[in-house]
């Protein structure tokens, strides 16, 4: 029995009534040679009772509850295929989905990394590009400046990027120190790999958050949030020091992480009493406001693939 290609990873926690319709959505790729791991990550509902039906037709790994990103790089280990492609338990790929992607990683062995469009709203088409203030002049192409632009701001990855797991090993896999942020930690060390495929088609459709959810769990702890966002503007800069041609990611990933330490300090219990911390990042707010609206806040740079 020949190796998958590709090899699709699902990290579930007590998606119990969600994870049969992404496990049948992934079904209908129109690319086949895929395979389907399901890492359970500690479930206390009937999610294995759901997933017995499936057979042979996935594999599945259970493990004690230790968050998404132990789950992901678990799920990496026992992959078979030579390109990884993430998907969340509660999310929906468009069927050409892994198809365009491979297409697309095939021009050029060197390429890291293929990042696709994500629809998250059906409603108005509000997609995760127009959400993070990515404009693009081509339907697909060569992304140059991918640190730059991620170190301006978050950008939906997990379920919307096909790595090659060459790549993904190369840079250490998802950070299994942060509680909070993984997704974003992730695609920035894989930017310095170099120039990315993107694509501006949603592939993907976003589901919404349910109670209990991981992301629901981050905004009830902003100190740890924060915490997280800080740790790894500091391990991004301390990778890139020295390096000339990251002179632009440095200023931004210095800018930010000022602002994260002034917001820490705006919400720590110890400096309630204090209006200058709030004060501080009200400026900041206003601030990186006027930055995105100037020309000076990148924009993806892309040539034909």
């Amino acid at each position: 029995m020949s190796k998958p290609r590709v090899s699709v990873i699902v990290p579930t926690y007590n998606r119990a009534g969600v994870i049969c319709r992404t496990i049948d959505n992934l079904f209908q790729q129109t690319y086949g040679d895929f395979e389907v791991i399901i890492v359970d990550d500690g479930s206390t509902d009937d999610t294995q009772t759901k997933l017995r039906p499936y057979g042979d037709r996935i594999r599945v790994i259970s493990q004690a509850n230790a968050g998404p990103a132990v789950a992901r790089n678990r799920g990496v280990k026992a992959a078979l295929g030579e390109i990884i492609a993430f998907q969340d338990s509660d999310d929906l790929w468009k069927p050409h989905k892994l198809e365009r992607q491979v297409e697309l990683l095939d021009l050029d062995s060197s390429i890291p990394c293929c990042l696709c469009n994500v629809l998250m709203r059906a409603a108005d088409g509000f997609t995760s590009f127009r959400h993070s203030l990515i404009r693009l002049d081509r339907d697909y192409g060569l992304w140059l400046n991918v640190t730059d632009v991620l170190t301006t701001r978050f950008l939906l990855f997990n379920q919307a990027a096909a790595i090659r797991r060459e790549a993904f090993e190369r840079v250490g896999g998802f950070p299994e120190d942060l509680r909070y942020l993984e997704d974003y930690d992730l695609p920035l060390r894989l930017s310095l790999e170099g120039p990315w495929a993107l694509i501006r088609e949603p592939l993907v459709i976003y589901g919404e958050a349910s109670s209990g959810s991981f992301s629901e769990e981050a905004t009830k702890n902003p100190i740890m949030l924060k915490q997280c966002e800080l740790k790894i503007y500091e391990r991004m800069l301390a990778q890139i020091d020295g390096r000339k041609c990251y002179a632009k990611a440095r200023k931004n990933l210095y800018r930010r992480s000022a602002m994260a330490r002034r917001q820490l300090r705006a919400i720590d219990p110890q400096h309630a009493a204090s209006r200058l911390p709030r004060l501080l990042t009200l400026i900041d707010k206003y601030r990186m406001a006027a930055f995105r609206r100037s020309p000076w806040f990148p924009q993806p740079v892309t040539v034909a693939l």
